[in-house]
């Protein structure tokens, strides 16, 4: 269900990313912090102008398109969390919890932007992918001593 559903989203990744980042921006403005070249843009449409936030939703569907390509193969899975939160946590200094909100984001933007593919049976699948995923990298966030390195400042 998810690979069937991602095929039809991933058709459209670069609106659908665009979608998720600013969707996440607007609702959640203190993410914004961690972009240093569009953490002052605060209205949709500037966002969604933004070349540098293009890239990086281009990155975040790639990563995703990787991760839902391998849901087969735990170890690819487990290589892509790790480098995924090695990097947010230790290089960018994301707290932990922007992986959860982005979680929500994913689902409520999938769920209207693809509500004749994300039925309730793949929105609850995808609920649990998430869910998985964000386990998968606030455990490298663990191991990587995150504790240590966090700040107060969200």
């Amino acid at each position: 269900m998810i690979q069937d559903s991602w095929a039809k989203v991933y058709e459209n990744c670069d609106d659908t990313g665009v979608a998720i980042l600013v969707r996440l921006f607007v609702n959640f403005p203190a993410s914004r912090q961690y972009f240093s070249q569009f953490k002052h843009i605060e209205e949709p449409e500037e966002l969604e102008r933004s070349a540098q936030l293009r890239k990086h939703a281009n990155r975040l569907m790639n990563s995703f398109n990787t991760l839902v390509e391998s849901l087969d193969n735990s170890e690819k899975v487990a290589s892509v969390l790790k480098l995924l939160g090695k990097s947010h946590a230790l290089r960018h200094k994301v707290e932990p919890v922007y992986f959860k909100i982005l979680s929500g984001v994913i689902l409520e933007v999938l769920g209207e932007a693809f509500s004749e593919v994300v039925t309730l049976e793949v929105a609850a699948a995808w609920t649990k992918l998430l869910a998985t995923m964000y386990c998968g990298i606030n455990a490298v966030y663990e191991e990587v001593g995150w504790s240590k390195h966090s700040s107060s400042s969200v």
